[in-house]
């Protein structure tokens, strides 16, 4: 098992002071500290002690789930991945990276910023290559990946949206979904709801006040849809207000970012968060249990366990991920340690990548990243037809996992060996930032490692990573 980390919270520290308005030594009065002590930890000179963190809870009222270091770590990930750039060199101590990231985040972030607007310019640069022969090519900017980089650092949860989507599923009532959602429509707004043979899932016609859902959908799906509408139509000024903190770039940029804000409202009030929470605990995080309890589809269960990050009702931090057949991620967040890759695809070795060989069945993998976490893996294969003989099939795979100190709390470990070392299969994030050397599906080479090539030898790869 891995040594536990030191928590080193200093931004978050002096967050908390300037919220409650303390001077430096109020603060080290109540947390029973010297001045120069709390200084060191503000500075992250120091990691902060239990001491502190029990003042904290009891003397101040603080919610100490704040400290956890999980955007730190994020932050430090996604800043080694942009380090591994070959355009940056020799990649920097780990601890020189921490440093940035624990005190300097605004800084780390007009890095992070700065890297990825070299990328676009050199994908542009490429297209504008591709393109000098056509007079139809048009530049594409890459508004997604703003929009991407905005639900990551806000940590996939957004407070008032959920708790509106919560306040909305609970004035709704109980019953089936489907059928409610569409009486409040017709009611509220006037709006009627339709199934019909459509190739859109959803479609709304403002001046016929009518909403077409596709009739082949699953009634998950259909509410869903619902429940989009009604936060475009309810909730207009808090998704306007949202979007005007990110300040986008762009207008695709924001347009993108409104529908995932409205479809966050539309998964939050299908699984309304306290009782969701409490229904999670009780099932102790079954997945098909839970889908069938709250009439959702188990892609709409496991992303929501994902986003259960409210201040003093957290859930188990878990990680939640999407892939197509080809491997490319189509949705990814985590609340844990472990970070997916910002460009390029994923580590082979995850066993989401064999759940379209065992369509209708959950994978278990007990899994060790480089740095030493281990986690417990699920993944299912995820279908979702397209109503016709002749409309294709789109198929996904899902995985979810949380690392091992929270498995006893799902069923899904209940019969595996978690002490036994040798059951955990090694597993990374992308090639070009995995450390491992002797990794046997390794696509690419590291790019901060120097390389040695022997023409008179072949192993695996044809190379050896220094």
């Amino acid at each position: 098992m891995s040594a536990p980390t030191k928590l080193y919270a200093g931004v978050k520290l002096r967050e908390i002071r300037a919220r409650l308005k303390l001077t430096q030594a109020d603060y080290a009065a109540k947390l029973g500290v010297s001045l120069s002590y709390l200084s060191q930890m503000e500075n992250n000179h120091r990691p902060i002690s239990a001491r502190v963190v029990l003042a904290l809870a009891q003397e101040l009222g603080t919610d100490v789930t704040e400290l956890a270091s999980g955007s730190t770590e994020r932050m430090v990930a996604d800043i080694r991945e942009a380090l591994a750039d070959r355009v940056f060199g020799p990649m920097p101590p780990l601890g020189d990276i921490q440093l940035l990231a624990s005190n300097a985040p605004n800084l780390a972030r007009a890095f992070l910023t700065l890297h990825r607007e070299l990328r676009e310019t050199q994908e542009r640069l490429a297209q504008l290559n591709e393109a000098l022969g056509r007079e139809d090519a048009v530049l594409a900017p890459l508004p997604w990946e703003e929009v991407r980089d905005f639900f990551h650092y806000c940590d996939n949860h957004f407070d008032a949206i959920d708790r509106a989507a919560e306040h909305f599923a609970n004035r709704l009532g109980d019953g089936e979904r489907r059928p409610a959602l569409a009486a409040w429509l017709e009611s509220r707004h006037g709006i009627a709801v339709a199934s019909d043979q459509v190739a859109t899932l959803r479609r709304y016609d403002p001046q016929a006040k009518r909403l077409t859902l596709a009739a082949h959908s699953a009634a998950p799906t259909q509410a869903f849809q619902i429940l989009h509408q009604i936060a475009l139509l309810e909730h207009h000024d808090l998704l306007e207000a949202t979007l005007d903190l990110a300040r986008f770039r762009t207008e695709a940029a924001r347009a993108i970012c409104k529908t995932g804000l409205a479809n966050y409202f539309a998964g939050a009030a299908l699984l309304p968060y306290a009782r969701f929470l409490d229904r999670a605990q009780a099932l102790r995080h079954d997945l098909e249990a839970l889908a069938g309890a709250f009439d959702a589809s188990i892609e709409q269960v496991g992303q929501r366990l994902s986003t259960l990050q409210r201040t003093g009702a957290k859930g188990i931090p878990f990680f939640f991920f999407r892939v197509d057949q080809a491997g490319t991620i189509t949705k990814r967040h985590s609340a844990t340690r472990l970070q997916f890759a910002r460009f390029g695809g994923g580590c082979p070795l995850w066993n989401v990548h064999q759940a379209f060989e065992t369509p209708g069945r959950f994978l278990r993998q007990l899994a060790e990243t480089p740095d030493g976490a281990r986690y417990l893996c699920l993944a299912r294969d995820v279908s979702k037809p397209g109503g016709g003989f002749r409309v294709p099939v789109r198929r996904y795979a899902i995985g979810l996992g949380c690392e091992i100190a929270h498995a006893a709390a799902l069923v899904y470990a209940d019969d595996l060996d978690l002490r036994n070392a040798a059951a955990y299969q090694p597993i990374g994030v992308s090639c070009r930032i995995c450390e491992r050397l002797d990794c046997h599906q390794r696509a690419l080479p590291p790019l901060e490692r120097p390389l040695t090539v022997d023409p008179n030898a072949r192993d695996v790869l044809p190379y050896r990573i220094g």
